[in-house]
């Protein structure tokens, strides 16, 4: 019996049916796979995983940027990033300054290197996920609402 709290089933007819939580969070680890998946995967082809390429793309758009904003941006500790940031700086991509009104802060910025890989690539998640979101921007909005709305919950969760 399906508790009532539950979403209705979504039965694709090759996978056993779950339930409505369960399914979800198939899908959920589903999608967790395939990011991991696809980060090995550029880190061979492109020499940068995932992550590292988000926070070029992010450092791209903004400048100067604090470590710790751009693991707020990000939804992560700033611990986390401690490890990317040294390697995209240990690489020449990235550029560390002391923040001049705070010197316990390191702003980063794109090197002329790290400039020239920040730009829209095929063959990365990043176009992957282009394409699909150019499909229906109302499912789009509702997607990015139920997973805002599911991390705050998981957030929550931990505190």
């Amino acid at each position: 019996m399906r508790d009532s709290t539950e979403p209705p089933e979504r039965h694709d007819g090759k996978d056993p049916p779950l339930g409505g939580v369960l399914d979800f969070l198939r899908l959920l680890w589903a999608v967790d796979h395939a990011l991991q998946s696809a980060s090995k995967r550029m880190e061979s082809n492109f020499g940068m995983t995932g992550p590292q390429r988000l926070v070029m793309r992010i450092v791209g758009r903004f400048p100067g940027i604090a470590a710790g904003r751009v693991a707020e941006i990000l939804h992560v500790h700033p611990s986390t990033l401690t490890g990317i940031l040294k390697r995209l700086e240990s690489r020449g991509l990235l550029q560390r300054r002391t923040d001049p009104r705070d010197a316990r802060r390191a702003l980063f910025m794109l090197t002329p290197k790290g400039r020239k890989l920040d730009t829209v690539r095929t063959g990365i998640v990043e176009q992957a996920v282009r394409r699909v979101l150019a499909t229906d921007p109302g499912k789009v909005a509702a997607a990015q609402e139920l997973l805002l709305a599911l991390s705050e919950e998981l957030d929550a969760g931990l505190r």
